[in-house]
């Protein structure tokens, strides 16, 4: 005689099938893509920062882009030129590497937030609009939410590699605060 828990049981149900690796498969291009997107970014970024940091790549250099900035209505215009090179290249290093990943990320949507506000919003469109600057603004941001994947330095240091979704949030609250003060200091 069946016990009464017995009688109860409802067969075991099939598990959804899958392809063997498909999980890794996802994983390793998901991965793949966020290391494509990180080097493009973040190299591009950095090469932003080293034309107002050296000059290279026909950039103004400290004193060009300075006068720049003090054309802009920033207070201290080698200053800010050194503050944005510094940002534009240890940021968009940071992301090319996967290091600090939600820091880099926001130290280059703040910088770009003053870009767009400098440029202007009379058009989307180039030459005289912000898609350019608007586009490496998400991608740094999406960087900072999603983390760096596994292809990157982040991952391989215990305390950085469980990213966590609250990180990115904060160090983009943080880089639109430092952002915010920035253009409250232009005249």
């Amino acid at each position: 005689m069946p016990t009464p828990a017995a009688a109860t049981t409802t067969p075991p149900t099939a598990a959804p099938t899958a392809t063997p690796g498909s999980a890794a498969l996802a994983t390793a291009g998901h991965d793949a893509g966020l290391l494509l997107l990180r080097l493009v970014l973040g190299l591009t970024m950095a090469g932003h920062g080293a034309q107002k940091l050296f000059g290279w790549f026909a950039g103004g250099g400290i004193s060009g882009t300075g006068q720049f900035f003090t054309a802009s209505g920033y207070p201290a215009g080698d200053a800010m030129a050194v503050l944005a090179g510094l940002t534009e290249t240890l940021g968009g290093l940071g992301l090319a590497a996967g290091l600090l990943t939600p820091l880099a990320g926001a130290a280059v949507v703040g910088t770009l937030i003053n870009a767009i506000a400098v440029h202007g919003t009379g058009a989307f469109f180039a030459p005289a609009g912000i898609e350019y600057e608007l586009l490496l603004t998400a991608g740094a941001a999406a960087l900072a939410l999603t983390g760096p994947g596994r292809y990157a330095v982040d991952a391989l240091l215990p305390v950085l590699r469980a990213h966590r979704l609250a990180h990115g949030v904060l160090a983009l609250a943080l880089g639109v605060v430092l952002a915010a003060v920035m253009l409250l200091v232009r005249s």
